[in-house]
């Protein structure tokens, strides 16, 4: 592993996405040039802000990172309703790739991985699948693939994934902060997550691009955290991700709650304090970082 880091520094960078949308990016650099960077995208409805503490534990080991803002939150000068909607092509075509462009702007000498929480590691997953040659390496943690079928109470998720989407169209967006699920969510992307929920399978409405068929393609390292507490990943939920990509190498490590001092290992405890997350991920990082991008792993 790379020697530690200790001081690092957070700047926020204004971004502005292809059709106008707006928000600011939070990079965090090491005291010196980092090697490795990593895009991470947040989990649905939680600002980037909240993985500043991620960042900085990777900066104690030379990895720079960039904290994504999704879409409707946070930063971003856009609110779901009935008159500002989106959905995931938005964000893989209009959103994520200039956030991209930006942290490779700032770090161009350093690879590239991306990495997300939950329905971020899921983007994380199909934004490789999209750039195949720009991506070193996929991290995750406490992510998974929503299917109904990978739950043990499959009735009451598939009916939940059968009552989203309705129920946004209705309102005009999900009212995610009223019934405790994610943020006030766009009713097309809603639709677009419901119907992974629902199927299994990836698909972006208005992208005339087989998700499926790209995720089958992707044949970079993926490494993905696993909370031995989560009952939203289950072990079939990351395995039903994983499986999607059968040409990437992957590792897929638990954790426990004596790796986090204690703390419940679940899907958000976690992020009380990830340096022990952070460890682990930097480590395998390096391990990769003689890996060309592209290149088949042994």
């Amino acid at each position: 592993m790379s020697t530690p880091t200790y001081a690092a520094s957070s700047t926020i960078v204004p971004i502005a996405s292809k059709d106008g949308a707006h928000s600011e990016l939070i990079v965090t650099q090491p005291r010196d040039y980092p090697r490795h960077v990593i895009y991470w995208l947040p989990a649905l409805g939680v600002p980037a802000k909240h993985y500043v503490p991620l960042a900085e534990a990777f900066a104690a080991h030379g990895i720079a990172m960039a904290l994504h803002e999704w879409r409707g939150i946070g930063s971003s000068d856009r609110r779901a309703g009935r008159h500002s909607d989106w959905g995931y092509r938005e964000l893989l075509e209009a959103d994520i790739p200039v956030g991209v462009a930006a942290t490779r702007a700032r770090w161009p000498n350093a690879r590239l991985w991306m990495g997300g929480h939950s329905l971020g590691g899921q983007f994380a997953c199909l934004y490789a699948s999209l750039h195949p040659h720009d991506v070193a390496g996929i991290t995750l943690i406490a992510s998974g693939a929503p299917f109904w079928r990978c739950f043990p109470r499959r009735a009451l998720i598939r009916c939940a994934y059968s009552l989203a989407s309705p129920l946004a169209r209705l309102v005009g967006h999900l009212p995610g902060r009223r019934i405790g699920f994610g943020g006030n969510e766009a009713r097309g992307l809603i639709a677009d997550w419901s119907f992974s929920g629902l199927t299994g399978r990836y698909r972006a409405n208005g992208m005339d691009v087989d998700l499926e068929r790209r995720l089958a393609d992707v044949d970079v390292p993926v490494l993905a955290l696993r909370l031995r507490d989560d009952w939203l990943v289950p072990q079939a939920s990351l395995d039903w991700l994983l499986d999607k990509m059968p040409k990437a190498s992957r590792r897929v490590n638990v954790v426990s709650p004596e790796r986090l001092a204690g703390q419940r290992a679940d899907h958000f405890t976690w992020m009380k304090g990830p340096g022990p997350l952070a460890v682990q991920l930097a480590q395998w990082i390096d391990d990769m970082s003689v890996r060309p991008v592209g290149a088949t792993q042994p």
